[in-house]
């Protein structure tokens, strides 16, 4: 706890924030864009060059605009986490749309457990808001959850976890989630779980290369291992944002049946659907992630 001390005012900060309206959080987003683009210009030429080197058909002037328009996307985005401390349900589902929902109820109709491919676009975080549309509740029998990586520093894993478990959802450990996967299922309970899997491969992952945004890329399989292996539903959020705090979630199946597909299937029709997702909307997805920092090469059987 001693440790903690020295984080009460931000708490209080946070707080204090998570308070205000909206419509005022945007204006303080709004300087934060200035600040993080034009001040302290954070990751501003890493998240410019993946831009140009995905979209090599774009002039340096539309690049330009996705960045731009990432940036100040990325400012609501911290705003609006920040605004999870405090917002009721009727303004979150005001701000946050779900379609397919009785696709997923129907599937815990039939007592299937659901593995959700989710991605670093729109506000991820506002996605555990999810249960405030389902039929199905969180409950003893049914498990909400979702995969993450701790973070280093103590005090800001705590309270992102807090933020998450806001709608009634849990977080599993990324190193621990296949285990309490596999319990849940041995003790009859279902679980609808979402792996973020946009991100760069674990260092003990199965090679799997792919062309995602013109570039041979190194993808993440664990999700789909999860899949076969519990024989769970495999769904797509596919996310748009709608505006300024506003998104759209929709439910895309991508299969119920894992068995009779070939094995990276899913995989590679996930990345196709995220890349359609990104093409849509560009400026939604993080960008300043290091995705393709470790250059791959394509497989010599692979077509390019």
């Amino acid at each position: 706890m001693k440790g903690y001390r020295r984080y009460i005012p931000l708490n209080w900060l946070l707080s204090a924030l998570a308070r205000m309206p909206l419509k005022v959080l945007y204006v303080l987003s709004d300087i934060l864009f200035v600040i993080i683009f034009y001040i302290v210009r954070y990751r501003r030429k890493v998240a410019l060059t993946n831009i140009t080197e995905s979209f090599p058909d774009k002039s340096p002037k539309e690049c330009g605009k996705i960045c731009r328009d990432f940036f100040r996307h990325f400012s609501d985005y911290i705003v609006e986490t920040i605004k999870l401390g405090h917002i009721s349900d009727e303004e979150m589902k005001r701000h946050m749309e779900f379609t397919g929902c009785e696709i997923l109820d129907r599937y815990f109709d039939e007592g299937r457990s659901i593995v959700v491919y989710f991605s670093h676009c729109g506000n991820w975080e506002w996605a555990p808001s999810l249960t405030l549309w389902m039929r199905h509740k969180p409950s003893p029998d049914l498990v909400y959850a979702q995969v993450y990586r701790p973070l280093t520093n103590k005090w800001f894993d705590s309270y992102f976890l807090k933020l998450r478990s806001r709608f009634g959802s849990v977080s599993y450990d990324k190193r621990m989630v296949f285990r309490h996967l596999l319990m849940l299922r041995r003790d009859n309970i279902q679980s609808i779980t979402g792996f973020m899997s946009d991100q760069k491969p674990s260092h003990n992952d199965p090679i799997h290369i792919v062309k995602f945004l013109n570039h041979p890329t190194a993808v993440i399989t664990g999700t789909e291992t999860v899949v076969r292996k519990l024989d769970t539903v495999a769904v797509y959020w596919d996310m748009e944002k709608t505006g300024r705090g506003h998104y759209r979630l929709n439910a895309r199946v991508i299969t119920d049946n894992a068995s009779e597909m070939p094995e990276y299937t899913i995989t590679d029709t996930y990345i196709k659907m995220l890349e359609e997702t990104i093409t849509r909307q560009p400026s939604i997805w993080l960008w300043t992630h290091k995705r393709w920092k470790n250059r791959v090469e394509y497989p010599a059987d692979m077509p390019q």
